[in-house]
């Protein structure tokens, strides 16, 4: 078929005399398409070229050749090249095109970038309109000229080579790009048409056809192309405009391209064996995937980044049947060369999963290379998140040669003292390479467990613990697990380490026993740590050890679900997890205290549940017996049962309970004897000792213990021993304590109502002149502000009652004294006395 050509002639810029013309047009070209092309064909010249160029100068002026999709879907191949013009212009700028309507194929099936090389673009129009030789049609058969020096071209461009190719795969996407047009910076047009080449080469066909370009403009952010090619001095503007903008005549770029695709398409021109992009793209996948390029590359012997051998042998994973036995040991020898030293944990990743792939298609001596490498690499390499080969995957010398050079590196390391700090990931990896290697452990593994348990506590609490506390179980009036988006609770998370770690725990039975067997023993130090790691991690329990605290701290989540915050239910349902009674293995007290109350107290009734569930031994061998202690120590003002609590803690443990925790325990059950029966004498003294010994004293055990002091010295059958040296103290929060005391309701009632307790008080309140200003002072008060009072809402015969009383109990004088008290309706000759004593104290 014959293409329509096309032919137009402009003068230079500023000569305003001469017009651009078409001087020949093919059939079909109509004048719709010729104003479309027309501004395709418009050229200006470089700043600083001269007016009057020699032939050499002419000769060396960029030229414009240009691919674009017309707006009727056709396409325009042509080329501007600078000309010599008549006197009036001395350079014209002609442009020979050729117009290829929609659908149909250039000659030879050619990619346009491969017509720039032609020999038979005019630079001038023919006579008379004839035709010239078809510059499509007559380019040679075989690998297409625009092929030749690209190699050079490549190893010439090297720095620039993958960002440019990237950008260029992005262009020839099928949705146009947005933000304009990739611009490349050469100091020569040729060098752009060179770039395209590349391009063409490394891009799918069809991408490559979509890419429309011209070599060469002075207005690249008004092109609607693809890639436009613009001379040095106009990379400023173009990066003004916001332009994509490589400077390929530059300095060459610091940052790489995160396209790997590009990366690696960079790395085969470099080597010069572009005839693989052919290769990679008869195998399967995306047709800018990296994989398929890296696995031809790397089989071809190009040496590839880490990235690249990633993608290589995650392609190669995926597809294991996609590759022949050639090329599947050619990737492996690639992937395992001793001289590679830059490899990454995704690299080690994804051959692992090669191997995985290729396990069992593939005879062990083929696979053998990536399963030592994937071994050396968890033993020295640390990297823990790596799936190791199977175990029979050593069987024969592979297996004893790399036993004999890493059996006395892990073996070294799994002795370390330093494995209470290791990660967890790095020992079970280590277990897990020394039975893959036939290794013996058995001698080491006490060891290893004991440091490996309290690590596994470690790690889940630093990994899932946030700011507001721990996810999941909490215990008992802990915050509960965080909602989810649809109210319930979510899951909670498992450390990282768990698949390796239930995979170490499935693969070797004597691991298994040794670490449960750890855990059970730190269990009662910390059950709560134990329950959020056992909750995250479902280690299996089958066998026959007896692990109680193990499968207490296992119950506690569920049965927290279940019961809620009922600590009774949940004490029992936690202890029957046990499988052993507390006389049998008196630690289970502590694990379950522990998981029930964490790191606060139970209640007084909570503690007497503790306390008749074992024998005051048990308790003593468990340690919980500090727990009962907080309980009577930490309860309310108004728990009675606090009182009776401490006297029995102090005759069960008499040995382990001292220094302040047993002052103030005696102190409450002072309070017990204060209340129901008679304390030994000297316990006003006892009640102010006491107090001091506890110091600092919880303020409940305070309030109790001053309140009994108080209503016992308030109750008329005291000893006057005690009252005495409860006066003489002058112990101000003592005093205070008793005038809140006589100022209860319960307290005025008996002042008005039994006249002999009136008459009492009223001996108490005035018998004590000498004692100190607190006590002075208050009684004074009581006197006015209690007594009065009561006194007052008397009927007369009571108060002679009183009056009586007071003489028949004390003296006539004192009798005197309550009969003027009472007779001033103002404050008394006594009062003022008293008054006056407390100013001058």
């Amino acid at each position: 078929m014959s293409l329509a050509q096309v032919h137009h002639i402009s003068a230079a810029a500023g000569d305003e005399s001469a017009e651009g013309r078409f001087t020949a047009v093919g059939r079909g070209v109509t004048a719709a398409l010729l104003a479309e092309l027309e501004p395709l064909f418009a050229y200006v010249l470089p700043d600083g070229a001269p007016h009057r160029p020699t032939d050499a100068e002419l000769r060396s002026l960029p030229q414009a050749f240009t691919y674009a999709v017309l707006s009727d879907g056709s396409r325009v191949v042509g080329r501007t090249a600078p000309a010599r013009g008549e006197s009036s212009a001395p350079v014209r700028f002609h442009t020979h095109a050729v117009h290829i309507p929609s659908g149909v194929p250039l000659p030879g099936d050619r990619l346009p970038v491969e017509a720039w090389r032609s020999p038979h673009w005019a630079t001038v129009t023919p006579a008379g309109g004839a035709s010239l030789s078809d510059p499509l049609g007559a380019l040679p058969p075989g690998p297409a000229p625009v092929r030749e020096g690209l190699d050079d071209f490549a190893v010439s461009r090297g720095p620039w080579l993958a960002a440019v190719l990237a950008d260029l795969r992005r262009a020839s996407e099928e949705a146009a790009p947005t933000g304009g047009p990739v611009v490349l910076v050469e100091r020569r047009s040729a060098d752009v048409a060179r770039w395209l080449g590349l391009a063409a080469v490394a891009l799918p066909r069809e991408s490559a056809e979509r890419l429309t370009f011209t070599t060469y403009t002075r207005r690249p952010g008004s092109s609607a192309l693809r890639v436009v090619g613009v001379a040095p001095e106009d990379a400023t503007a173009a990066r003004e405009a916001g332009l994509r903008v490589h400077v390929c005549a530059d300095r060459p770029p610091v940052e790489a391209t995160g396209d790997v695709w590009a990366r690696t398409a960079a790395r085969v021109w470099r080597s010069r064996a572009p005839e693989l992009f052919q290769e990679a793209r008869g195998l399967p996948g995306d047709p800018f995937a990296a994989g398929p390029l890296a696995v031809v590359a790397l089989c071809a012997g190009v040496g590839l980044g880490s990235e690249e051998r990633a993608a290589a042998a995650g392609w190669a994973a995926e597809r294991p049947y996609a590759l022949d036995a050639k090329r599947v040991g050619q990737l492996v020898e690639a992937l395992t060369s001793p001289g590679i030293d830059d490899r990454t944990g995704s690299e080690f990743d994804a051959v692992g999963r090669l191997f995985g792939a290729l396990d069992g298609r593939c005879p062990a001596s083929v696979t053998a290379p990536l399963a030592a490498m994937l071994v050396t690499e968890a033993v020295r390499g640390g990297n823990g998140s790596l799936e190791l080969p199977r175990r029979d995957a050593f069987v024969g010398p592979e297996g004893e040669a790399i036993a004999g050079v890493l059996g006395p590196e892990i073996l070294t390391e799994l002795e370390s003292g330093a494995g209470g700090s290791r990660p967890v990931a790095r020992t079970v990896q280590l277990l897990r390479v020394a039975r893959l290697l036939g290794m013996n452990t058995r001698d080491l593994l006490p060891d290893v467990a004991t440091r490996l348990a309290p690590a596994l506590l470690r790690e889940t609490k630093a990994e899932t613990e946030g700011p507001e506390g721990p996810e999941g179980y909490a215990g008992p009036g802990r915050p509960e697990a965080a909602p989810g988006p649809s109210g319930a609770s979510k899951p909670p998370a498992a450390p990282a380490f768990a698949p390796a770690l239930l995979e170490l725990l499935d693969e070797q039975f004597d691991v298994r026993t040794a670490l449960l067997g750890a855990l059970d023993r730190i269990a009662p130090e910390d059950p709560g740590a134990v329950a959020r790691f056992l909750e995250r991690v479902a280690l299996p329990f089958t066998g026959t050890q007896a692990l109680p605290h193990l499968r207490m701290c296992a119950e506690a989540p569920g049965a927290m679900t279940t019961l809620g915050r009922d600590r009774t239910a949940l004490w029992h349902r936690i202890l029957r997890a046990a499988g052993l009674s507390p006389f049998a293995e008196p630690l289970v007290l502590r694990t379950a205290a522990g998981l029930v109350w964490e790191d606060r107290a139970p209640t007084v009734e909570e503690a007497r549940l503790l306390l008749e569930a074992a024998t005051s031994d048990a308790h003593r061998a468990a340690g919980t017996w500090s727990r009962l202690a907080d309980a009577a120590l930490g309860a309310p003002a108004d728990a009675e049962e606090a009182e009776s609590l401490a006297h029995d803690l102090l005759r069960a443990f008499p040995q382990e309970i001292g220094g302040r925790e047993r002052a103030a325990l005696q102190l409450l059950a002072l309070c017990r004897d204060l209340r129901t029966g008679a304390p030994e004498p000297g316990w006003a003294d006892r009640v102010r000792t006491l107090r001091d010994r506890g110091a600092p004293l919880e303020p409940p055990v305070q309030e109790r213990a001053f309140t009994a002091l108080a209503e016992r010295l308030l109750a008329p059958d005291r000893p006057g021993a005690e009252l005495y040296a409860f006066v003489r103290s002058n112990d101000t929060d003592l005093i205070a304590a008793y005038d809140r005391a006589a100022r209860t309701e319960p307290t005025r009632t008996r002042l008005r109502t039994q006249p002999a307790y009136a008459a009492d008080c009223f001996t108490v309140w005035t018998a004590h002149p000498h004692a100190g200003p607190a006590w002075t002072a208050t009684a004074a008060a009581l006197l006015e502000e209690v007594l009065r009072p009561a006194v007052r809402s008397m009927s007369a015969e009571l108060v002679a009652e009183v009056e009586e009383t007071v003489g028949r109990t004390g003296s006539s004088g004192r009798a005197n004294a309550f009969r003027d008290w009472n007779r001033s309706r103002t404050l008394g000759r006594l009062g003022r006395r008293i008054v006056g004593r407390v100013r001058r104290g």
